[in-house]
């Protein structure tokens, strides 16, 4: 065997520099792709306002008022598809008046919500970022969106 043989490979030092180098890399990125997790998570309240706005709008077609009913008789009949992360509909009964959501937010988060014979409000609440702080949002007879309390703030 030839003295100028080298054995080619890393050493145990610059294995652990690259180690430290990505660990540090990765904290830096976590905190951006939890915001873009949060953010997915507030789409998913678009979609299924949009969808209880439209279910409204056809129950008044037929019945000439809104309801706080999501389930049951003589109600909307709306049900999320799959497993949702926010509560969604009017404060009340569980399953009647509301749907709560994989975040468990509590049906009072959804206070602003209301429905009479010419207008209403809907609700949708989950806490997305684990703060304790619900993130709002409502949908009223018109279509219009609103963030009531803005929890990716």
């Amino acid at each position: 065997m030839n003295k100028k043989t080298f054995l080619r490979g890393f050493s145990l030092i610059e294995l652990m520099i690259v180690v430290s180098i990505l660990a540090f890399l990765s904290m830096l990125v976590i905190p951006h792709l939890s915001h873009f997790l949060a953010k997915s998570k507030r789409t998913e309240a678009y979609i299924n306002l949009r969808s209880l706005y439209m279910a409204q709008k056809a129950y008044w077609l037929e019945h000439g008022s809104y309801t706080q009913q999501l389930a049951g008789p003589d109600s909307l009949g709306w049900k999320p598809e799959g497993v949702v992360c926010y509560s969604y509909g009017f404060g009340g009964s569980e399953g009647v008046n509301n749907v709560i959501g994989s975040l468990k937010t509590p049906s009072s988060a959804l206070a602003p919500a209301t429905a009479g014979s010419d207008s209403f409000i809907i609700a949708a609440a989950g806490d997305i970022d684990g703060d304790g702080t619900p993130d709002v949002l409502t949908i009223d007879q018109s279509g219009i969106i609103k963030i009531v309390t803005d929890d990716l703030a």
